[in-house]
């Protein structure tokens, strides 16, 4: 059989563009290739105090997901109205394609929003293209004074005026005493889903806990064709050696935290094992078995699954496909004696996809 080469080395973000208002940071799938070849985009957004991400729309359906701070999102879905709404640390928000976003911070925290999605439909594989509607790379710079008077029903000054006034482009620093729309809490409804408050849907005592992102909980997320989860691993908690049995590619952030991970391959080969820590990015490709261990200060992370709805065979633990097997298809499959195949069999009873520390 042909080996198949593929590089998963974790990878952190690199700055694309930036200034006052904050900066902009994506992975390049020249550094990390399963972008590419997962058609799978990856970015970061950091606003400073007043910072304003100008409106945009982007080639790609994203979840994005807040790791630090609080501020203001601006969501147009397609002939809808503006939804204004507060977000905050730990806040999933599923992004349709032509959707346009904006995004302010009046806080002195920093603002950092990551953002994960689908390139499939992208100008470019493995990359985001996004598209301003005003600054000095905006929409309304590439047509004619003509054009857009004629559009909009404007003289000429005016036109450029509009043109003309907004120098900065992507995030632009504004005045402490501009003012912009108060959000409503009450357009998070369908719109925000929050990771670190809602109910998990595992917790295993001194082992970890999931939250997971799904229809159920987020339903734009079948828009955007993607699931997530956030993962919280105890300090030198195992989890589970794992795979996507749906044909879901895993991408994956490191929140907080540090620890090691293995990935196996075709033909049982290790094609990954390293230390991932906090802002590292690495993609799991279809199929392929991942298991983590945390470092004593414990690891989170946040992941993204290209299905809405996402389906998991765990290989350890009380919910292993194989214990499901019969213990005569395990002897004969190990080549092993029947001690041995029940020593396998009966450990791991009552731990499920996080193993705590012994």
């Amino acid at each position: 059989m042909e080996k198949m080469e593929v590089d998963l080395k974790p990878q952190m973000a690199a700055k694309v563009h930036g200034g006052r208002g904050g900066t902009y940071y994506a992975w390049c799938d020249s550094e990390l290739p399963m972008l590419r070849e997962g058609n799978i985009g990856a970015s970061k957004l950091a606003i400073q105090k007043f910072g304003f991400s100008l409106p945009a729309f982007s080639d790609s359906s994203k979840v994005a997901y807040v790791l630090q701070g609080s501020g203001i999102g601006g969501i147009v879905l397609p002939e809808k109205e503006e939804k204004v709404v507060p977000i905050k640390k730990g806040d999933a928000i599923a992004l349709p394609f032509g959707v346009v976003t904006w995004w302010y911070n009046k806080e002195d925290t920093e603002l950092v929003i990551l953002f994960l999605g689908d390139t499939t439909k992208a100008h470019k594989a493995g990359r985001f293209t996004d598209f301003f509607l005003t600054g000095s790379n905006g929409i309304f710079t590439g047509f004619s004074t003509e054009f857009i008077s004629r559009a909009w029903d404007l003289d000429e000054k005016t036109v450029n005026t509009l043109v003309g006034n907004q120098p900065g482009s992507g995030i632009v620093l504004l005045d402490g005493s501009s003012r912009m729309p108060e959000p409503k809490s009450e357009h998070r409804k369908d719109m925000v889903f929050n990771c670190e408050e809602a109910a998990l849907d595992v917790d295993i005592k001194n082992g970890g806990r999931v939250v997971l992102l799904n229809t159920n909980n987020l339903p734009l997320v079948g828009e955007v064709g993607l699931g997530a989860d956030l993962v919280r691993l105890d300090g030198s908690a195992m989890c589970s050696p794992g795979f996507s049995c749906d044909s879901a590619l895993q991408v994956t952030y490191i929140v907080r935290g540090s620890g090691r991970v293995q990935v196996v391959g075709i033909d049982g080969r290790r094609m990954l094992e390293t230390t991932v820590k906090a802002g590292q990015l690495f993609i799991v490709p279809r199929f392929f078995v991942v298991s983590k261990i945390a470092d004593p200060s414990g690891m989170e992370w946040f992941s993204i699954i290209t299905t809405p709805n996402p389906i998991f065979t765990h290989l350890a633990g009380k919910t292993s496909a194989w214990k499901a097997l019969s213990p005569q298809v395990l002897q004969a499959a190990f080549n092993v004696s029947d001690d041995i195949e029940n020593q396998f069999r009966t450990k791991r009873t009552s731990d499920a996809i996080f193993f705590p520390p012994k």
